[in-house]
């Protein structure tokens, strides 16, 4: 067992084989996920696991080139979206129509599944390399 950091083996598995460019998505509960992409379901209730919680733990354990979420997310979800800069602060990003989010989800490694019921709370993260 680790000391410290993600515990969850399937999440470290997945960040640990994530080439560069390759995605990694956190989704909320109600975001439809292509058949064929491996699902890491981490949801317990609503709420639990939160968006952020995910989301911090992740980019303390990968190397991130840029992100991606949903234009929607500047109107519904103003103030996560917020906090999600702050915690990918100088990282690039980019905002598609949700509906492009959805259809990238095919590219994905994998997505992992929170219990956040914000609107919009979705995000892809780039893969990058620390070299």
């Amino acid at each position: 067992m680790r000391k410290q950091g993600i515990l969850n083996a399937e999440i470290c598995k997945v960040i640990a084989a994530l080439g560069h460019t390759e995605y990694l998505v956190i989704a909320d509960p109600g975001l439809p996920i292509p058949d064929d992409i491996k699902v890491i379901d981490i949801s317990l209730k609503h709420g639990v696991p939160g968006f952020m919680e995910v989301l911090d733990s992740v980019v303390q354990e990968m190397v991130v080139d840029s992100f991606i979420y949903a234009a929607e997310m500047e109107e519904y979800s103003p103030k996560l979206l917020e906090k999600m800069r702050n915690i990918l602060v100088g990282v690039p990003e980019k905002k598609v129509p949700h509906e492009n989010l959805k259809e990238m989800l095919s590219e994905a490694k994998a997505i992992i599944r929170t219990g956040e019921c914000t609107s919009y709370a979705n995000v892809i993260l780039e893969g990058g390399v620390n070299f």
